[in-house]
């Protein structure tokens, strides 16, 4: 198995230095779709959406309108074409398909010129036990994956905004004879979909002149389908002190449209939307971008705390999560596979995104928590307790 890895590993660094971008994204564009298998696991509620009032439209820079413009459904059909691929075999923390991911997300910040992060460059490496009989339990290295677009303001660009998405996901089925049936969870939406949009935006965003005033911190997270193990992990050790994090967009779902409530095309739920007063520049730059951004009547306060802004909200962040699709056909089944992505409204969505981050990163102003949301009182308390307030 490790040198099947160290194979794989050489052939993929090989081929990203040897190949031009072009080329990549059309070799990565191609694959044959598998039929889909399974079902989702959780039935949510059927929703009423909510009435909003005429916003004005906020007009962006025209610097900014040209790095928007560099997020790009192609390039990133090639990216999840190779994270969702068999060869990764699921990204199951830990495993050498999770290794691979990560040299490729560090890869890509290294060509878009991120500085490293990390304690070992772009990568911020963890100690995980496996649980096993003892004396078995096994130590193994997991590593998040982060580099920061440095910020333009001699003050503000010690403060950090952070743009997140989970690389991790569930490995290949127990028991599955791989010549009779489809054995991988290739994770193509959750969250292949979020850890592309995390590298695209940080490409597209690292071209801009002038740069904003705030720096950018992009991270991927290993394990958190096994409880957030990532982000809580980078909650305890932070690679920006917390006190100097404004605010985190976590991506999530980003790439099917096919809810289970029905179609969700030009449309971005926000998780705890009205936590914080992150959900309103959201709106604002998906009013700018033609993204329709909302709040779900029952999934967006319910599903807070099952993506990795909990581990920063709980430390007094302002963190949210982003995405497209609270539930689809295949949710942690071996379906979820990247033909099945929309990339066009992806692309849009992903734009959307960075704008309300140019905007969080260029506003002097920091982002809330909403002080009169009694959801809201822990994460207000834990702001003051880390401001020392």
């Amino acid at each position: 198995m490790i040198e099947r890895a160290r194979l794989s590993l050489t052939i993929l660094l090989l081929w990203l230095l040897a190949v031009p971008a072009s080329a990549q994204t059309a070799t990565r564009a191609g694959g044959v779709q598998r039929p889909a298998r399974g079902t989702s696991a959780r039935k949510p509620a059927t929703p009423t959406r909510r009435a909003t009032a005429p916003t004005q439209i906020t007009i962006l820079p025209a610097a900014w309108r040209a790095a928007l413009g560099r997020v790009s459904a192609d390039s990133m059909r090639g990216h999840l074409s190779f994270i969702s691929s068999d060869l990764l075999e699921g990204r199951k923390t830990p495993s050498s398909g999770l290794d691979i991911a990560a040299e490729y997300i560090a890869a890509q910040f290294r060509r878009a010129g991120l500085e490293p992060a990390g304690d070992d460059g772009y990568f911020q490496t963890a100690d995980l036990t496996l649980k096993a009989p003892a004396p078995a339990e096994t130590p193994v290295k997991v590593r998040n994956v982060a580099g920061i677009l440095r910020g333009s303001d001699p003050t503000l660009k010690e403060t950090y905004v952070i743009v997140s998405a989970h690389y991790d996901h569930l490995g290949v089925r127990e028991g599955c004879d791989r010549q009779k049936e489809d054995c991988i969870y290739n994770g193509a939406n959750d969250d292949g979909s979020g850890t592309v949009g995390v590298i695209e935006m940080a490409s597209a965003l690292a071209k801009l002149q002038p740069r904003p005033k705030r720096s950018i911190l992009f991270i991927t997270f290993f394990g958190e389908e096994l409880g957030l193990l990532g982000s809580r992990y980078y909650g305890r050790h932070p690679l920006v002190p917390l006190a100097k994090t404004v605010a985190q967009v976590n991506l999530e779902q980003i790439g099917r449209t096919d809810d289970s409530e029905g179609p969700q095309v030009g449309t971005l739920a926000v998780t705890g939307f009205g936590y914080s007063d992150v959900g309103a520049t959201l709106v604002r730059a998906g009013d700018a971008e033609g993204v329709k951004v909302y709040k779900h009547p029952t999934n967006s306060d319910l599903y807070f705390s099952r993506s990795d802004n909990q581990s920063l909200a709980d430390a007094g962040v302002p963190a949210h999560t982003v995405g497209v699709a609270f539930e689809f056909p295949d949710y942690h089944a071996v379906g979820d596979e990247w033909p099945k992505v929309d990339f066009a409204n992806m692309e849009k969505v992903v734009r959307a995104v960075a704008a309300a981050v140019l905007m969080i990163a260029d506003d002097p102003r920091e982002p809330r928590w909403n002080e009169q949301n009694p959801k809201a009182a822990k994460y207000v308390e834990a702001w003051r307790k880390l401001h020392g307030k």
